[in-house]
C-alpha cells in the first residue's frame, strides 16, 4: 500500500534529497522501517535504537499526531500522508 511520506529539508538531505517518498506497509512502523532500509543514513533520525519514535520527532498521519493514536502501531492505508516534523533547537 503506497503511503506518501514527507520529510523536512534537514532530513531530506539524508534521503538523497527526496522530500517526498512513497512506501508501503500496514502500520506506520512498517512504513518507517521500509524507508529506513532504503535510506540507511536517514534511519537513525527516524527511530530510536529499539525501533520506536523519538520524542522530539513528531509524525502526523493525515494531520493527526500519532502520539495520540497508537504510535508506530497506527494502521495506515493506501493514499495516507505522513508528515515528519523534527524539533529544531537554537538559542
Amino acid at each position: 500500500m503506497p503511503v506518501t511520506f514527507s520529510l523536512p529539508t534537514v532530513l531530506a538531505r539524508l534521503a538523497d534529497g527526496q522530500a517526498t517518498i512513497h512506501a508501503g506497509g500496514t502500520t506506520l512502523g512498517e512504513v518507517v522501517s521500509e524507508i529506513a532500509d532504503r535510506f540507511p543514513r536517514l534511519a537513525p533520525r527516524l527511530r530510536d535504537a529499539s525501533g520506536g519514535p523519538y520524542p522530539f520527532v513528531t509524525y502526523y498521519l493525515n494531520d493527526e499526531d500519532i502520539r495520540f493514536r497508537n504510535g508506530f502501531a497506527t494502521p495506515v492505508s493506501e493514499g495516507d500522508e505522513v508528515t515528519v516534523v523534527a524539533a529544531i533547537a537554537g538559542g
